[in-house]
């Protein structure tokens, strides 16, 4: 008899007697409140169930999450990574991706927990400010909020902007806490499967992920593949671990340790973008609708929240795909609102589900696509490749692991993202003329303050000139890639991806002395690959990539 016996007998005995006292209440017409009196046996029973042990087991390392996350230090970091979030995203041209690289040496500085914290709320408080002049200037500052504009700015022109950044901001905060519980949720779960993981069902992961990945970027998939490749060359620059040898280093003496992944980062995101910038011409004159009530009407919030529940629902789902976030969840959640719609022709005229869903999705996915990263280890974008790196920078490796060697970090990074998102909500509706006014800032004193960052950043990882240069001619080559209708974020995945995929494949190699029938012996490795080939199928089907070509031709319109 083990130490679970009499718990479960206990539990099946109270389960017996409350089905026995109710269907006796039932027989004798007993009235609906004393079918009430049966909810304390059922929290009763449930809390000492496995699944309610688990539960209290979850809420307990939740309080612990909080307890880190709300010290003043911490708090002050999530604050600043929120209001720095919501100005890169009411700024056009420059994005959390590029923030996040340029700040990425600074969290060097600071402790772990603060840094992460940080980072995180960049990316979902970007999500935030770029509704906010999608709806009143017609100006998305973020890619995701492109959407937003369809009917934000509609129902501004029609005096109902304080009703669409009230759906946007309440949606948005609404669809970050259900990914944070979902976070908390299936962030256990997950860690004690991937437990199950050895190095060969590392590698099927990585390969699933880096080819879903190119099918889920924008532009043809044979460019994304490219980059990818490219990616996973640049990663084995360097001297290798395993013999010593050097690889693609030229005689450099400075590429013996490889390429840091923050000159990449700096270049491909920071440094192209400023390059791409100098293609403007003068500024366009900023249009503000007049903004009255900042509260929904009924009529409003009835037709929001069940737009808010589908968007939420996607964004969450379509975040933890490789490949997948925000920009692609905001524009999936648009396209199921007009199909479910009974009105679909009124879309772009106003439609306060043409806000609510998408920017409840893009919210959701900013936050869900932490899923894989804390879970696995594995970046499912471009943003939690940086997040990754954030990690490491601390000596912090995300994975299975994390949740019981170091929880403080799990838990303080779920419990900071719902106070980050409440922050959000006070931050972005009373500073709303705040934020506008910004877009006033001239953009010939903001780029080189940025370039200035980007400098100092990349020179205080080993005082080097040689890597402010590497990182200017990676700059060059990004906007050589914008030209080309490359996008750069693949290449950072295969980047970060190509020497675990290589160490792992090594591993694999040496434990079955070259047999690579292990891959279709284990299950998960072959529930991996299938899934590898299927995918590969999917691209090849006319039909499918014909959608696929036709989706991003929407995004970029």
């Amino acid at each position: 008899m083990g130490p679970g016996f009499l718990p479960r007998a206990v539990c099946i005995g109270l389960l017996v007697l409350g089905g026995i006292t109710g269907f006796a209440a039932l027989r004798r017409g007993a009235e609906p409140i004393e079918a009430i009196r049966l909810r304390p046996l059922l929290v009763i029973t449930l809390a000492i169930s496995r699944p309610g042990r688990e539960i209290m087991e979850i809420l307990d390392l939740l309080m612990l999450g909080f307890g880190e996350a709300m010290t003043p230090a911490n708090l002050g970091f999530c604050l600043i990574g929120a209001l720095l979030g919501t100005l890169i995203g009411v700024l056009p041209g420059i994005g959390p991706t590029a923030t996040i690289a340029v700040l990425l040496p600074i969290t060097f500085f600071l402790p772990p927990l603060a840094g992460i914290i940080m980072l995180a709320g960049i990316y979902y408080g970007a999500q935030y400010g770029g509704s906010t002049t999608a709806i009143l200037v017609n100006l998305p500052g973020e890619a995701s909020a492109v959407v937003t504009t369809l009917d934000g700015y509609q129902m501004a022109r029609q005096g109902r902007a304080g009703s669409a950044l009230a759906v946007a901001a309440l949606g948005s905060f609404f669809a970050g806490t259900v990914a944070t519980f979902a976070i908390a949720i299936a962030g256990p779960m997950l860690a004690g499967f991937a437990l199950n993981f050895g190095p060969a069902e590392y590698v099927a992961l990585m390969v699933f992920g880096l080819l879903a990945a190119t099918i889920l970027a924008s532009g043809p998939v044979l460019k994304a593949i490219g980059m990818i490749l490219v990616g996973l060359l640049l990663g084995m620059v360097g001297t290798d671990q395993a013999t010593g040898a050097e690889r693609l280093t030229f005689g450099s003496l400075q590429l013996f340790d490889g390429v840091e992944f923050t000159v990449i980062a700096i270049g491909l995101f920071g440094f192209s973008e400023i390059i791409a910038n100098l293609e403007r011409t003068g500024s366009a004159g900023v249009t503000v609708a007049p903004l009255t009530r900042l509260w929904p009407t009924r009529e409003d919030f009835r037709r929001a929240w069940p737009a808010v529940l589908r968007g939420t629902g996607i964004g969450t789902f379509l975040g933890i795909l490789p490949g997948g976030g925000a920009t692609l969840a905001s524009f999936s959640a648009y396209s199921l609102e007009k199909k479910v719609s009974k009105t679909p022709e009124k879309f772009g005229t106003g439609m306060v589900e043409g806000v609510a869903s998408p920017e409840a999705a893009n919210n959701a996915a900013a936050q869900s696509s932490f899923i894989p990263l804390l879970t696995l280890g594995i970046p499912s974008n471009n943003m939690m490749a940086m997040m990754l790196s954030a990690f490491m920078i601390h000596g912090i490796t995300p994975g299975p692991t994390v949740l019981t060697t170091q929880p403080e970090i799990f838990w303080g990074l779920v419990a900071s993202m719902w106070i980050g998102n409440a922050l959000l909500v006070v931050i972005n509706l009373p500073l709303i003329g705040l934020w506008v006014r910004l877009l006033t800032m001239p953009y010939r004193l903001l780029y080189p303050a940025i370039l200035l960052f980007c400098c100092v950043g990349v020179y205080s990882m080993n005082n080097r000139i040689f890597d402010v240069l590497l990182a200017a001619g990676f700059g060059l080559l990004g906007y050589a890639f914008r030209k080309a209708r490359c996008e750069p974020g693949p290449l950072l995945l295969g980047f970060v991806l190509g020497p675990l995929l290589e160490a792992n494949l090594r591993r694999t190699m040496l434990i079955t002395q070259g047999d690579a029938s292990i891959f279709i012996e284990r299950p998960i490795s072959l529930t991996m690959l299938a899934a590898t080939v299927l995918l590969l199928v999917l691209m090849i089907v006319p039909s499918i990539r014909k959608k696929r070509e036709e989706a991003f031709q929407e995004d970029e319109a």
